[in-house]
């Protein structure tokens, strides 16, 4: 299909105004194809040229001001509209859609626990002509009518209020829509369960499917007391109340995104709706999603960016909101993991050959295919630090300020960079163009190195004060705090709180040394960035780490100790640490660490990229069962509870290599000391038993049966990819890459999770080569999110080889890939690259 250019799109917005879309779909004509007949009332304002995009399985019929177009000039997913006259128009297109098994354009879901089908719509941001005929593009909003045909025993979803026609079975309508993008369109159809409320005057709903009734039912409760306290903020800090009839949120299957911020209709990945136990963090996370897409309804919604170009204006604004406001509303405390999990991402992603700055010039984004490849951790993470500075600089009431009169000037409309800018800038008085300039336009991060000069507290010329000689690399201005600490003479195991002195950083230069002086002895312990406000790479002094390594539970905020254990991370994937550190400082402390996030986040690391990447092979076994102590001692030292239980239990299978406790505990059906073998718990074990060569097809089609949903089919995919049997290997890989496509997108993730396993290189060695090629012609085959699936999921980790490398290499330097499988490959390549350079200086 062709791609959409910003000069084409800037061109079409000259010409046009669109007025209202009539949206009609009919879905009963089967189950590979539905009815789709659009009419979009629009403007010229000039005589011109132009076209609608449309991606159908078959064009019927488009008339133009009631004259016939020919169908057959529908090429590329585009159909030529020529010879325009100024003034008011009408197109009607008449089509048939595919159904998607990519969870792009209009998702179709069998649930093998009844097979009950469900249907959800996802258009961003290019997918919308997947559904309906359009123009395409975010700066051209219409108020949207949607009626829909189904199933009679089926509900209908839609951005307005959906009601049945009254002597119409399975008709449903949609009340029409204030303007909005054609990328936020949203209809989801079929035999959802479904819990409702009302809160402030609106309708609010939750929605499953069936057989997960008995979890929402459980979690609803929960699930509305977030979402109301998150609206009640939402309207406290911001003058414009919600612009939409009501609020449902749908929990559909084989979603890709996390969610996806549709007005009135948001829909999650239906893993939200928890089968098993979870940890509190994981409540909390689903907290943060909830809060992120209600944010989405003002920053995204009302106000939507003119370009992709200004991706960070619809998701750092969410992504920072979703963490404040939830902090606000409830009792989560968001920002540890935050600094744990999500500004790790950013950082890796912002040392990459692909970074790019928050706000990326609108040369940068010149078309759509290009704009995909921003939606990641810079656009997230690092955007959301951003304004957290920017908030630490102006204060919250002036930055609230400034954002309550951007809603004002741009209310359902569309915005730029320059004119968020110009907003705070109004409220403010600062000059906050010269803070964006820095912070916005430009990529990488900050590095932090201190050098403390002086004596110890106590000791001979510590009164005379201590100096700090702060090296910052990078260039931003900075508001940030150090956090000065000294050990406790009478438990030498401890650390106790001197003081916090806030440090103001101008940048500006390249790299620069500045030099601060401070009152008393040089501190035991100094951890530069305290509280975590900021965006920069930080490190420790000698003296500070050989602090940290004895001391590091006892630092008394959760936000403290992210920084230092994220200086230890950045210090390892740097060449910096040496892997073993960092593995006998979780030793020491992960035992006596209270924050559950910092305790998963730190062992995933431990068990992941550090064993699996960081290290040489030979040195895997040695990390693992060093893994596997820690484990224990969190288990032992748990006293019942159970989220430290369960994360113990998953890092510990995650961690085995021989299978006979696993054994045990599989044959026993349970735990020694718990948490309870459930079904999650259950699919773990029996993928890593499959990928020991401890189980066999029998028992891996045994437990389907036992599990016959969803998640039992996609867990049962993955154990039989892992199995080390060459017929199973190659079982799998035909599956992957067959060219009927027949895997949905969550079975092809789960089959090449299990694919590629350390343990089983002999037997894998062969499909090194063959991976690359079979990537791209899969990516081009099947579009953005699987060629994000097999560069990710897919990607032979456990040959981290230089072999492995120049096979990337020439597959990207030869094969032509599409632009997603390049920046993700390239991305997964630099990675290996990162893991070489590692391995060779440990």
């Amino acid at each position: 299909m062709a791609t959409l250019t910003r000069l084409e799109a800037e061109a079409r917005a000259r010409l046009l105004t669109v007025e209202r879309y009539l949206v009609d779909l009919d879905l009963t004509r089967g189950d590979t194809v539905f009815g789709s007949t659009t009419t979009i009332r629009f403007t010229a304002r000039e005589a011109g040229d132009t076209f609608v995009e449309a991606r159908p399985t078959s064009l019927r019929s488009a008339t133009l001001d009631g004259q016939s177009l020919d169908p057959a000039e529908l090429a590329d997913g585009r159909l030529p509209l020529r010879g325009l006259t100024a003034g008011e128009h009408e197109l009607t297109v008449v089509a048939e859609m595919p159904y998607s098994r990519t969870g792009e354009g209009m998702h179709r879901f069998t649930d093998p626990a009844d097979g009950l089908t469900y249907l959800y719509s996802m258009c961003c941001m290019t997918d919308a002509p997947l559904v309906f005929a359009a123009f395409d593009q975010p700066d051209l909003k219409a108020v949207f009518e949607v009626a829909v045909t189904a199933p009679g025993e089926w509900t209908v979803l839609g951005n307005g209020r959906a009601t049945r026609e009254p002597d119409q079975p399975g008709r449903w309508r949609c009340a029409p829509t204030p303007p909005i993008s054609t990328y936020l369109l949203a209809v989801a159809a079929g035999p959802y369960h479904s819990v409702r409320t009302e809160h402030a005057g609106l309708p609010f709903g939750l929605h499953a499917r069936r057989s997960l009734a008995a979890e929402l039912d459980r979690d609803a409760e929960e699930l509305f007391d977030i979402t109301r306290r998150c609206f009640d903020r939402y309207h406290e800090i911001f003058d414009e109340p919600y612009p939409f009839d009501s609020y449902d949120q749908a929990f559909v299957p084989e979603f890709n995104a996390g969610a996806m911020e549709n007005p009135g209709l948001v829909t999650f990945r239906d893993t939200y709706v928890f089968r098993s136990a979870v940890t509190d963090t994981e409540r909390e996370t689903r907290g943060v999603v909830i809060a992120h897409e209600m944010a989405h309804m003002w920053f995204g919604d009302l106000v939507t960016l003119r370009w992709w170009d200004d991706v960070w204006l619809n998701e750092s604004f969410a992504e920072y909101l979703g963490y404040q406001v939830l902090t606000e509303a409830t009792d989560f405390q968001p920002w540890t993991e935050f600094a744990m999990v999500r500004k790790g991402w950013g950082y890796d992603a912002d040392q990459r050959p692909s970074t790019h700055p928050v706000a990326p010039e609108p040369d940068a984004v010149p078309d759509t295919a290009s704009a995909w490849l921003n939606f990641d951790g810079i656009s997230y993470a690092k955007g959301a630090s951003a304004l957290r500075q920017l908030v630490a600089w102006l204060g919250q009431d002036t930055f609230l300020a400034g954002v309550n009169d951007h809603f004002a000037r741009h209310r359902f409309g569309n915005a730029t960079l320059a004119d968020f800018i110009d907003s705070m800038a109004r409220a403010s008085g600062r000059p906050v163009p010269t803070w964006a300039e820095a912070w916005l336009r430009t990529s990488g991060p900050d590095t932090l190195t201190p050098r403390p000069v002086g004596a110890a507290l106590g000791t001979e010329g510590g009164e005379d004060g201590w100096r700090l000689h702060l090296t910052h690399a990078g260039g931003r201005p900075h508001r940030l705090r150090l956090g000065a600490y000294d050990l406790d003479p009478t438990r030498p195991e401890r650390v106790l709180p001197r003081a916090q002195y806030e440090v103001e950083l101008v940048g500006g230069a390249a790299e620069a040394t500045t030099e601060h002086v401070f009152p008393g002895g040089r501190p035991d312990l100094l951890v530069v960035n305290d509280g975590d406000l900021s965006y920069a790479k930080v490190r420790l002094d000698e003296r500070s780490w050989a602090t940290a390594l004895r001391t590091l539970t006892s630092l008394p905020d959760p936000l403290s100790r992210t920084v230092v254990w994220n200086a230890a991370r950045d210090m390892v994937r740097d060449g910096e640490l040496a892997p073993f550190d960092y593995l006998e400082a979780a030793r020491r402390h992960l035992p006596g660490e209270a924050a559950q996030v910092i305790v998963s986040e730190v062992l995933r690391f431990a068990g992941g990229p550090l064993a699996g990447r960081y290290l040489p092979d030979d040195r895997k076994a040695e990390a693992l069962a060093l893994i596997r102590r820690i484990t224990e001692q969190l288990r032992a030292g748990a006293g019942g509870d159970q989220a430290r239980l369960l994360t113990a239990v998953r890092a510990a299978i995650a961690a085995t290599d021989t299978p006979d406790t696993l054994l045990e505990w599989w044959r026993a059906g349970a735990v020694p000391g718990g948490p309870e073998l459930d079904q999650d718990l259950r699919w773990r074990m029996l993928h890593r038993l499959a990928a020991l060569g401890a189980t066999d097809r029998a028992e891996i089609a045994a437990e389907a049966a036992r599990d016959t949903s969803a998640t039992g089919e996609e867990g049962a995919a993955r154990c039989r990819a892992a199995l080390p049997d060459a017929a199973a290997k190659e079982e799998a890989w035909e599956a992957m890459f067959d060219p009927a496509d027949r895997l949905s997108n969550y079975l092809f993730g789960a089959t090449a999770e299990g694919f590629w396993q350390s343990e089983q290189r002999g037997l894998l060695a062969p499909y090194v080569a063959r991976y690359f090629p079979a990537a791209a012609e899969l990516a081009a085959r099947r579009g953005h999110a699987l060629a994000l699936m097999v560069s990710q999921s897919g990607f032979p980790w456990p040959f981290v080889e230089a072999e492995t490398l120049a096979l990337g290499e020439k597959c990207l330097a030869g094969q032509a890939p599409s632009p997603a499988l390049r920046r993700a490959l390239g991305d997964q390549l630099d990675e290996l690259r990162r893991a070489l350079r590692v391995r060779s200086v440990n």
